[in-house]
């Protein structure tokens, strides 16, 4: 016979919870978080306020909970946490719920990941907030100014595309730059539009009425599409007997190299033979090969999301 256990009384449980020697803890803690979506309000404040008052395990469940179940009255237990830990958990909450009067007093203290970013979320519907483009990758640039409906200069536009092209032509494995629903196939020639950075501006930009920049780029990588097709590196790799895991990381490989022979001169940061003596390198040593600010540069992440899916992902 199945024995079915029986749930304490919310009130007994949490004081288990919080007297650290009844010797409970761990059990509490582990009902607490079973029965926490079918608690009254008042008790699920109560527990998500002792929680906050707990280790850093128990603080990260209690952060989790507070996105979506935001009480201002947690707000000087939130803020003397964030200040004297800087728990990127708590930073999500503090971005998401705080007064924007506290985002921009300490706006310099959030600079984990893509907190910047999704604080320019909040703020840039203020037009005298400043957007530092410096502070966040391109694509995440163009969003935020998308979400803030301001108007992007033509000529801005176009450097960020082949600046982000550019990036792509020095990715040390272009195929982890592809978009997840790339669908090309054999004998189907890869544009920069495939590669998601690419994809993610042109998005933002058709959004924010560049049409003019889209359509001079769409042109271009159609004639980078016909130089790729025609080249002896692609028809030579349609005659090679290899998976299709390795014909897509060969084939990405040949495009980045045509990328960035086609880009415009005043994108290069080096003449197309030093490209080619840099791709004969590998590693760390390709790295050093590049001037020392662009090396910099590409030393950092750059993360990229769906552009149907551009909400705060906490």
């Amino acid at each position: 016979m199945r024995t079915v256990s029986r749930n304490n009384p919310i009130a007994t449980v949490i004081k288990n919870y919080t007297n650290k020697k009844s010797g409970k803890v761990t059990d509490a803690r582990n009902e607490i978080q079973r029965r926490f979506f079918g608690l009254d309000w008042k008790d699920q404040k109560r527990i998500m306020a002792a929680f906050l008052d707990s280790g850093v395990s128990d603080r990260n469940w209690a952060y989790s909970r507070l996105l979506d179940l935001w009480d201002a009255s947690f707000e000087p237990q939130v803020q003397a946490l964030w200040e004297a830990y800087h728990e990127e958990k708590c930073s999500w909450v503090i971005i998401r719920h705080f007064p924007k009067e506290y985002l921009r007093e300490h706006i310099d203290l959030f600079h984990e990941g893509r907190d910047y970013y999704f604080i320019c979320r909040r703020l840039a519907e203020d037009s005298d907030f400043v957007i530092d483009k410096s502070k966040m990758s391109k694509t995440d640039y163009l969003m935020a100014l998308s979400h803030a409906e301001r108007h992007f200069d033509d000529v801005e536009a176009t450097d960020t595309l082949y600046e982000i092209v550019r990036d792509i032509a020095f990715h040390w494995n272009p195929s982890m730059e592809l978009s997840r629903d790339n669908t090309s196939h054999r004998r189907e020639v890869m544009t920069a539009s495939n590669f998601t950075n690419v994809s993610i501006a042109l998005h933002y930009l058709e959004k924010m009425g560049n049409d003019d920049v889209v359509t001079a780029f769409r042109l271009w990588e159609s004639r980078v599409r016909s130089i790729v097709s025609d080249c002896e590196e692609y028809k030579g790799l349609n005659r090679e007997p290899i998976s299709d895991y390795d014909y897509k990381e060969k084939l990405a490989s040949i495009v980045q190299k045509y990328l960035y022979y086609a880009l415009p001169k005043k994108y290069k940061i080096m003449t197309d033979e030093e490209y080619d003596k840099r791709a004969e390198a590998s590693g760390e040593s390709a790295r050093m090969n590049m001037p020392d600010a662009f090396a910099a540069q590409m030393s950092q992440v750059i993360t990229s999301i769906d552009e149907n899916k551009d909400d705060f992902p906490f």
